[in-house]
């Protein structure tokens, strides 16, 4: 656990929430950043977040807070070398803000499939019925474990322009590893991009 440092990706523009926030939303009492932090914090050795608005306000949470060094909202990736840039343990845990019913093991699992496979990388991957009501099972590229010392990799793909996660993921030592043990949630990684996503999740039991 000492050996990874989790973070909590709150940077994005909230688009599909009509620009707002999405990390500072209500979500049982708890801004749903706040929320995700309580949750990832008892799987990691130390916390951080990545945020580009109300800085303060996330500093309140009582973690360290760091915006994107890319401009313009670069997407997940540049959280994930925001806290590449700060992390001094051998490997970095990325969660993102919207989806606060994530598996109270996720590190755990990751960091097994990880040491047996011998990975840099490992992605969350669940299960979702699509509208022919089939099964697939579909990554979570955002629920990542990679090892810190993967950032000079991820420097030279961002300065050229790269945007996304699994094309420079694939490009490492990457595996997927399956949340389909018994007893797991099916909302596990359900997020929530719009006010009724939220509602739905925030509902749920």
């Amino acid at each position: 656990m000492d050996d990874i440092t989790g973070l909590v990706l709150a940077g994005g523009r909230g688009t599909r929430m009509g620009g707002v926030d999405k990390g500072l939303l209500p979500f049982r009492g708890l801004p749903l950043a706040q929320h995700a932090l309580q949750r990832l914090a008892p799987q990691v050795g130390s916390c951080m977040v990545n945020a580009n608005r109300h800085l303060e306000r996330y500093a309140a949470f009582g973690v360290p807070v760091y915006p994107d060094s890319l401009a313009d909202y670069a997407g997940p990736l540049a959280g994930f070398l925001c806290g590449l840039a700060h992390c001094s343990t051998p490997w970095l845990l990325t969660v993102p803000c919207d989806t606060p019913l994530f598996p109270h093991d996720l590190a755990q699992r990751l960091a097994r499939a990880a040491a047996a496979e011998n990975a840099e990388i490992a992605f969350a991957a669940a299960p979702e019925i699509d509208a022919q009501g089939h099964t697939r099972w579909r990554d979570q590229p955002v629920f990542c474990l990679l090892q810190a010392s993967l950032r000079p990799s991820l420097l030279r793909y961002t300065a050229e322009g790269g945007r996304k996660i699994d094309a420079w993921a694939r490009a490492q030592r990457c595996i997927s590893v399956a949340f389909d043990q018994p007893g797991d949630d099916a909302r596990a990684f359900a997020n929530a991009n719009t006010p009724q996503e939220l509602h739905a999740l925030e509902n749920a039991r």
